[in-house]
């Protein structure tokens, strides 16, 4: 700000070259910074979107006052204005609702207040900013706080006392009502000019209309805790979702041979693979149980939905499964009640499911599925695919029935259970999943352990960002 240290003092312009250069700059500047604003997606229920708009919003209203200020460093100080020379038909009598196009040029204007004489100057942008007609005249120094609201008046008569009395600067910001009504923020700086004596001849003050930039300050504030706050439900969900999943899912790690007095018994691993996209937790399951009558159970399912609403379906559905096998339910009719309880659930979801009954004395297995991937079974170095009976997604129609398949085994088979996502992002879903594991056939029967087999499952499909969660399931029969 040019400031007077003397009453005769004038301010000359500087040199107009490196200033022309920084006006350039900064028109282009404001010129990408709005193209960026005009992108962006404004969008009421996306806060991060409206966040990034007020910050371009900001970044806008701060080019553009650099703009000015860089202009009116180039002309120089304007003189006093002359009252009678002003164009016919000003009034402040005009009460649009927003800021006209004049109200957002003028943004900055000037005064200053003799002490000696009484006379008081303003700018034109002054008289503009205040909406005060130049034909009433500039306001004294002592009426200035009449237009202010009353809790800024005190901070106005504080400052001013400071300013004329100790000779210290002002720089603050107080509130107005202009005569239209409308309300607007302005900061002030202004310093007491001296005469030759050094004593205090007037004050002058330079007055900044910064009503936009406040609200788009406002508007960024807002935004960004708007956004911070679903952030932190977002990682409170996210925690209660995967307390959830460690409750529910079994505690069981490495290989679990069951049922334990059979030679016909079952080695079960199992491996949950997260999401590698930070995505929220799914609804996927994996299960084994040991039934009555020496008979077993494998099952892995998924919901659909990510979170708190997922997990709890999930526990919901893992809960259902386990208390209808354990009653003797073949998987068949099983599917069928499992499907009635997803449409009467309280939240709406999809799911599919496989589930398996495994009899060690027949080594027969009998299996349904729900819209899910069938189960590979691995013998002899080579792996196919089992052909999977009737049986539509849960939830998807109403009195849905499901079929029941059955698989003789034999020592040393090998099956694999898995739900949708396996594969990272950009292949094709089921066919491409269930391709590479076949050609991991070789190595799966060789392999000594459910555990083992297990590794060699998720080894391919770790490396590739998945989009989401997925669980694998490994049986092997034991002689």
């Amino acid at each position: 700000m040019p400031s007077h240290l003397f009453a005769d003092r004038s301010a000359q312009p500087p040199e107009p070259g490196p200033v022309d250069a920084l006006i350039t700059q900064a028109r282009r500047l404001r010129g990408e910074v709005d193209a960026v604003r005009r992108g962006a997606v404004a969008d009421d229920g996306d806060a991060e979107g409206r966040w990034q708009r007020a910050l371009c919003d900001l970044a806008v209203h701060h080019l553009e006052d650099l703009g000015r200020h860089l202009g009116q460093l180039k002309e120089g100080l304007p003189p006093a204005p002359e009252l009678t020379e002003l164009p016919a038909g000003t009034s402040g009598t005009d009460r649009p609702d927003e800021p006209g196009p004049e109200d957002r040029r003028t943004r900055v204007g000037s005064a200053e207040w003799n002490l000696l004489t009484d006379e008081v100057h303003w700018s034109d942008e002054l008289f503009q900013i205040f909406g005060r007609s130049p034909e009433k005249g500039a306001l004294p120094l002592d009426e200035l706080g009449s237009t202010l609201f009353s809790d800024d008046q005190p901070l106005l008569t504080a400052w001013v006392t400071d300013c004329l009395v100790d000779g210290r600067p002002i720089d603050g910001e107080f509130r107005v009502v202009r005569a239209d009504g409308r309300v607007r923020t302005l900061h002030m700086r202004g310093e007491p000019v001296l005469d030759s004596d050094g004593c205090t001849a007037s004050m002058w003050a330079v007055i900044r209309d910064v009503s936009e930039l406040r609200r788009s300050q406002r508007a960024v504030r807002e935004t960004h805790d708007s956004l911070q706050r679903r952030r932190e439900v977002a990682q409170t969900e996210r925690r209660l979702a995967v307390e959830l999943q460690e409750a529910v899912l079994p505690p069981w790690r490495g290989s679990l041979r069951f049922p334990h007095r059979d030679t016909a018994a079952l080695d079960v691993a199992a491996h949950y693979l997260p999401s590698a996209t930070g995505a929220p937790v799914g609804g996927d399951w994996y299960d084994a149980l040991d039934l009555p009558a020496g008979r077993s159970m494998l099952t892995v399912g998924d919901l659909t939905g990510h979170g708190v609403t997922a997990t709890s379906g999930m526990a919901m559905m893992l809960g259902a499964l386990r208390g209808m096998a354990m009653a003797g339910i073949e998987p068949g009719p099983l599917m069928g009640w499992l499907n009635q309880l997803l449409e009467t659930s309280v939240q709406p979801a999809l799911g599919s499911a496989v589930c398996c009954h495994y009899d060690p004395a027949h080594r027969l297995l009998s299996w349904a599925q729900a819209g899910h991937s069938a189960p590979l079974l691995f013998r002899g170095g080579s792996g196919r695919a089992l052909v999977p009976p009737e049986g539509v997604l849960l939830g998807a129609t109403s009195g849905a029935s499901y079929g029941q398949a059955e698989e003789r085994l034999e020592v040393g088979d090998v099956l694999v259970l898995h739900t949708d996502g396996l594969a990272p992002h950009g292949e094709s879903g089921r066919t491409d999943v269930t391709g590479r594991l076949l050609a991991l056939a070789p190595r799966i029967t060789a392999a000594r352990s459910a555990q083992e087999c297990v590794r060699m499952v998720i080894e391919p499909f770790d490396a590739g960002e998945r989009e989401d969660d997925s669980c694998v399931l490994v049986a092997r029969v034991r002689g």
